[in-house]
């Protein structure tokens, strides 16, 4: 019980569960547009069950260090290109967000976006699948940072279990706020397509600084924030006749 009196512990649990959270809101952002495809009544539940999904996930990835040490390890080799389990994952979550993300963006400008399908079960069934997998890419870039911050594992499982506690009370307001304005929506599915082409770059070994990223998209945000703020209308001016 001393690493309850350990300060060493409890600030690498804030740090930890705060990145966690920062690298969970494109995993947010694109559970809510996939799930934002469903009925309305099926929407939040399919959001519950993806951001579920991705913390068995990470849970799991995270009780299983001596599989992900061996992902690392050189499954064969292109051209003097050694390449190995974890650089396939990438790789195939890197073109599958690329091309997913392209066709949503495709959807939304070119129009005749496709109606949920009203008898459900398909089409949520279809929704969770792809969920699954991109929270497979997600949880794996998470875990990583987890491994290389804290030295406990229970460490690792606290923050990644609160971190998701987080993401799931507030997914739906993320997602209600992201479907409102279609303007973000659009910049969310940019994001995503930024994601994607860093996933497939460290893939093929090219080493992106996630900070650059995450400031792009902050900086991003923020600026359509202000957008959004501007555009609101403006209250109606009331003249007064003056008074003879």
């Amino acid at each position: 019980m001393n690493w309850i009196t350990d300060p060493q512990i409890w600030i690498s649990l804030t740090t930890l569960t705060a990145l966690e959270i920062v690298l969970g809101i494109d995993n947010i952002i694109f559970i809510s547009i996939l799930a934002g495809k469903l009925p309305p009544d099926q929407q939040a539940r399919a959001r519950q069950t993806g951001l579920m999904l991705a913390l068995i996930t990470r849970v799991l990835l995270l009780c299983s260090l001596a599989w992900m040490v061996k992902l690392t390890a050189p499954l064969f080799a292109v051209f003097n290109f050694a390449v190995s389990g974890r650089d396939l994952i990438l790789l195939g979550g890197g073109l599958f967000l690329i091309v997913k993300s392209t066709m949503e963006i495709h959807e939304k400008l070119e129009g005749g976006e496709e109606h949920a399908n009203p008898k459900g079960a398909p089409k949520f069934a279809a929704v969770i699948v792809q969920i699954l997998l991109l929270d497979i890419v997600f949880s794996l870039d998470s875990v990583i940072t987890a491994i290389g911050m804290a030295n406990h594992l229970g460490v690792m499982i606290a923050a990644v279990v609160l971190a998701l506690l987080v993401m799931l009370k507030y997914a739906g307001v993320v997602s209600d706020f992201v479907h409102r304005h279609p303007t973000l929506k659009m910049l969310a599915l940019s994001f995503l397509l930024l994601i994607g082409v860093t996933l497939v770059a460290e893939g093929t070994h090219q080493h992106v600084n996630k900070g650059y990223i995450y400031f792009a998209m902050a900086f991003s945000f923020a600026v359509e924030l202000l957008n959004l703020r501007l555009r609101k209308p403006a209250p109606p001016v009331v003249l007064h006749e003056s008074q003879p």
